[in-house]
């Protein structure tokens, strides 16, 4: 069961919340942290086309994955070599095709599109029903799915950046992923959910049920300063953007 949809965050009022960790600064977006945005693929997802596709089920997958780098790759290909028919239902096409791995037409590595979206990703028509092959196999495995998917599917919603000013000093930012985050594509999706109140409806905050997404992103130490930091808070503070660090 879910709780009722809410409305997200206000992108003009936002909480935001910062401490000193190891020399460098981390600034978190509170107001989306503690918010119950969940992931609602094959739950009304409406895709990232630049109308509703929501029959097709493809979620965010229509592009396929840019990896981050050759070690992003190189795993996600070496895992790919792991899943069974019964996990992946086109892996017969990928390997017909080459492989589940491909430059794109600028040049870049991505997983390899097929009628319409990434190989990985099981079709709703399909015996399998729809979803991410590697997810599939990180959840049967009972593992983390930040070990098995491209970083930048994992990542999702979530987008950390960083800025180092002109005394060496790094700021770390955690917040979520925004239409801009896709460069000026982005601007033409019917929708994305973390601007939609359909996908506010989890059970839970954002920190806690992305715990291995944050961790994977920020480390263990600094996890656990944030969940304290936020667990504890005495009352939510809204304040304009640029933020009002604590």
């Amino acid at each position: 069961m879910t709780s009722a949809a809410s409305p997200p965050p206000d992108a003009s009022r936002r909480e935001w919340l910062s401490f000193d960790h190891d020399g460098d600064t981390y600034l978190f977006d509170a107001s989306f942290l503690t918010s119950n945005w969940r992931c609602i693929f094959g739950e009304g997802c409406r895709g990232v086309h630049e109308v509703d596709t929501t029959e097709l089920g493809h979620g965010c997958c229509s592009h396929g994955a840019h990896f981050a780098d050759a070690a992003d790759r190189k795993r996600v290909r070496r895992l790919a070599r792991q899943l069974g028919d019964d996990q992946w239902q086109l892996k017969d096409v990928a390997e017909e095709l080459g492989g589940p791995i491909a430059r794109n037409e600028a040049g870049d590595w991505t997983t390899r599109l097929h009628d319409g979206a990434c190989i990985f990703l099981n079709r709703p028509d399909g015996p399998l029903g729809a979803g991410c092959a590697l997810h599939l196999a990180a959840l049967e495995a009972d593992e983390p799915i930040v070990d098995w998917k491209p970083e930048v599917c994992w990542q999702l919603p979530l987008r950390l950046s960083h800025a180092v000013d002109d005394v060496e000093h790094t700021t770390w930012t955690l917040r979520e992923w925004k239409r801009r985050d896709w460069g000026e594509g982005g601007a033409d999706f019917h929708w994305w959910c973390t601007e939609e109140p359909d996908a506010f409806v989890g059970d839970d905050p954002v920190y806690l049920s992305a715990r291995d997404e944050i961790v994977a992103l920020v480390g263990e130490e600094v996890y656990e300063r944030l969940v304290g930091e936020l667990a504890g808070r005495p009352s939510v503070t809204w304040v304009p953007h640029p933020a009002v660090r604590r």
